[in-house]
């Protein structure tokens, strides 16, 4: 079975058993993710917010915009990398997902890497990077790769701040960037 049709059974999945119905419920859709299926590089956020849950992308609305901007100025593009989130509906309100939901869906991210099989995962934010190195800042280890066991094998994770975060403290901006060019020298030493 190829790729593609991996990812749709997981999609099926998650609608048949109902995962998260309260925040099913109040979502336009469930937003798996997006990009290549074949990435080296896979980002991981926290959860849709209004403009993903509307077209069912992640990261398209202003954070999305900066990550784009980002992927460019280390010499990629959208179509390198494949793109999600933990929780895969919109909490209401664009708050943060509770930690049942982050536990509800950390399944399905598994199945998600397991089947792209990528070399490296990006964490933005703090919600995603806490799942891979539990009990860790990400004040005091953005930007810094750590591999950790993961299946049968190893994978590099890169926590990196939320690119929202960015948006809403400027001093963040450049930090963002600067850990997000190191990204293509990690890959090239994989």
């Amino acid at each position: 079975m190829n790729k593609q049709a991996q990812l749709d059974g997981l999609r099926v999945d998650i609608l048949a058993k109902n995962i998260c119905p309260e925040l099913a419920a109040q979502a336009t859709q469930l937003v798996m993710g997006d990009g290549n299926l074949d990435a080296d590089i896979v980002f991981i956020g926290e959860a849709p917010g209004k403009n993903e849950d509307e077209q069912g992308i992640p990261f398209i609305g202003a954070a999305g915009k900066f990550l784009n901007v980002m992927l460019e100025a280390a010499g990629m593009v959208r179509s390198d990398v494949y793109i999600t989130n933990i929780v895969k509906y919109r909490p209401p309100n664009n708050r943060d997902p509770t930690p049942d939901e982050k536990q509800a869906f950390w399944p399905y991210l598994i199945k998600q890497l397991e089947i792209i099989q990528p070399k490296v995962v990006i964490t933005l934010g703090r919600h995603s990077m806490e799942y891979f190195l539990p009990g860790l800042s990400i004040g005091e280890v953005h930007g810094q790769p750590k591999r950790i066991p993961f299946g049968d094998d190893h994978i590099v994770i890169i926590p990196l701040y939320h690119p929202a975060a960015a948006l809403y403290n400027g001093g963040l901006r450049q930090t963002l960037i600067d850990d997000f060019l190191t990204v293509p020298a990690v890959i090239a030493t994989l």
